[in-house]
């Protein structure tokens, strides 16, 4: 989420090739210097995007063939999204061919946000082709990986200027929604926050399985939509029941049709 007050970004920690070989790997990566911050959230083949990373930590090579290109050298965030967008298409170009022979996918996506110095605060979503979309203020997240059961959340509460706190309640709200309903997302969270203010350091959190915050939200939110959705309006059109039938005329054959009250 890249809102006014600045740049939330979570990510879950489960992957799974199946439903009997779910692990746990870390998904959000930090690079943090004096000059600069970035966070990666990863999504996808867990092999090609941790091929990336470790081209990235490697460098890639540049015009100048006696210089790498790394995160630590590149001269503001666009450019480092443009190389870690290269990092990931090599990565998966290496082994796509040999992936698909085997019916394995090889797509992969990834969330890059931060800056270099003072510049403004940025977050992005690269995809496996190299290309990626900047993150704007009239719709401020992008998600990757396993997002039809959180978007809804987001889509309806979060606005750019919502600020942080709440912000970082909608997110968690949005991965509770959608671990209810796929045991592919789950526990741990991490999360990474940095105030858009020029010298803001940044902050990092994890939600392990007994955080009492979480549980707690996890079920003030059941409550809340339980409430909700009784305090609507019912629909007029829907058929109303039908009177249970005596016992007089279940002896004739007869039974009521007619409507009855509840």
């Amino acid at each position: 989420m890249r809102i006014d007050a600045g740049l939330v970004m979570m990510s879950d920690s489960r992957t799974n090739a199946g439903v009997d070989n779910i692990s746990s790997y870390r998904k959000l990566h930090v690079y943090e210097r004096p000059d600069r911050f970035v966070a990666i959230c990863t999504a996808g083949s867990l092999s090609v995007t941790q091929s990336a990373l470790l081209r990235l930590d490697e460098g890639l090579e540049g015009s100048d063939e006696r210089k790498l290109e790394t995160i630590d050298n590149q001269p503001n965030i666009f450019r480092i999204v443009r190389l870690i967008g290269r990092a990931l298409h090599e990565a998966r170009a290496e082994v796509r061919e040999a992936l698909k022979a085997d019916g394995i996918r090889s797509g992969a996506s990834l969330l890059v946000g931060g800056r270099v110095g003072d510049e403004p605060l940025k977050l992005f979503r690269v995809y496996d082709a190299g290309n990626a979309i900047e993150c704007r203020p009239e719709n401020p997240f992008l998600q990757i990986g396993e997002i039809k059961y959180g978007k809804p959340i987001l889509d309806r509460a979060l606005a750019y200027d919502t600020r942080m706190n709440e912000a970082v309640k909608l997110g968690l709200i949005s991965f509770d929604s959608t671990m209810r309903s796929n045991l592919a997302v789950g526990l741990p969270i991490d999360i990474v926050m940095l105030r858009a203010a020029p010298g803001s350091r940044p902050l990092e959190h994890t939600i392990e399985e007994d955080d009492e915050y979480f549980r707690n939200l996890s079920r003030d939110w059941s409550e809340s939509l339980k409430q909700a959705t009784a305090s609507i309006e019912r629909p007029s059109f829907v058929p109303p029941p039908v009177a249970q039938a005596t016992e007089d005329d279940e002896e004739h054959g007869f039974r009521q049709v007619g409507a009855a009250a509840e």
